[in-house]
């Protein structure tokens, strides 16, 4: 990274460039003679009382005191991705939140307040795609109570790390007491790749529902002792065109070896709750479930491929990334402290 006009380093950005991409480098230890330097790269979400909040691609908030600064600078947003689809940050997140319906959604101006009996985040967060029509901590408060009236706790579900994304409203989550729980991969690949891994998709039975055999390898569920109720086989049923992936087990009456869900919706394709049983592994039944899906979803109408992975899940995005899937953005979902509303 280069700072330097005829060897000095400069700082070349204001408070006026609050909301756009910049490079910043800041001294550490305080400024001690000899101290080392560290570089950050985002969005400069905030300069106010003589400190610097730059949100960077992952969602981490760096926040540089002005006499740390030694240098900055406005940079471009990120470069154009050079292999897979082209999407918007917006294009998508609507394509993965079709892919995961909510029992039930209220409107708050732009944003969707989405509830689904607590299963999963992604269902019991709110999209926030547009303005609430309110300022930032009133329709934080309207959140928490919803969430609180449905007893559940209040999760805003954010992106980072695409143009158009929402480096500033992560930051404006922080600065009103909602932490970051957990963060994910939004990745994407073209589609006829996947139908054509080398892989024995003939095992791989599909449907159109999620039978009792499908849901008792759901890691969800598989080791809860219950079946899932109503509000569960909703979300999971929901979508555009839903395809449920199984490779029978090793007997009439055993356990899957392996699941998966797509969902069709135009272009593009979803992939979700792709397992494996432990014992099953390193069998290419994943693989296998992933082009079998592909294949009907190339069917369909399809060209592009997406999935959502945990950031720390290292084994399935070393698999995924050996499919051709790349990085898009990063979702985020902030949570409200305990006790803040009530009912």
């Amino acid at each position: 990274m280069e700072f330097t006009i005829s060897g000095r380093l400069e700082v070349r950005i204001t408070p006026a460039d609050v909301g756009k991409r910049v490079s910043v480098r800041q001294v550490l230890e305080g400024g001690r003679e000899g101290a080392g330097f560290t570089d950050t790269v985002g969005v400069l979400t905030s300069w106010t009382g003589g400190v610097l909040s730059v949100t960077t691609k992952s969602g981490q908030s760096v926040h540089i005191p002005e006499p740390a600064l030694v240098a900055g600078k406005t940079v471009p947003a990120a470069p154009a991705r050079r292999r897979g689809p082209a999407a918007s940050f917006e294009e998508l997140t609507r394509v993965t939140a079709r892919a995961w319906q909510p029992v039930e959604e209220e409107a708050l101006g732009g944003w969707r307040l989405r509830a689904a009996a607590g299963f999963t985040r992604r269902a019991n967060s709110v999209l926030p795609l547009g303005d609430p029509g309110l300022p930032l901590e009133a329709a934080l408060e309207r959140v928490g109570r919803w969430y609180a009236q449905r007893g559940l706790p209040a999760y805003v579900q954010a992106g980072t790390g695409a143009e158009g994304a929402q480096e500033g409203l992560c930051a404006g989550l922080e600065e009103h007491g909602w932490r970051r729980e957990v963060s994910a991969e939004v990745r994407i690949a073209a589609l006829a790749p996947l139908g054509d891994l080398e892989a024995d998709a003939s095992r791989v039975r599909l449907a159109r529902a999620a039978d009792d055999a499908w849901l008792s390898r759901y890691q969800r569920f598989s080791t809860l002792g219950r079946a899932p109720g109503a509000p569960v086989l909703k979300v999971l049923g929901s979508g555009p065109s839903v395809w449920f992936a199984s490779v029978p087990g090793d007997g009439p009456d055993a356990v899957p070896a392996a699941i998966g869900r797509a969902v069709v919706d135009g272009r593009w394709a979803g992939f979700m709750a792709v397992e494996v049983g432990p014992e099953h592994r390193r069998r290419g039944l994943g693989t296998a479930v992933m082009t079998a899906l592909a294949r009907r979803a190339l069917d369909e109408g399809a060209s592009a491929a997406w999935l959502q992975v945990e950031t720390d899940n290292g084994a399935a995005r070393a698999l995924y990334d050996g499919m051709g899937f790349a990085t898009h953005h990063l979702y985020h979902h902030f949570r409200a402290a305990e006790g803040v509303f009530r009912k």
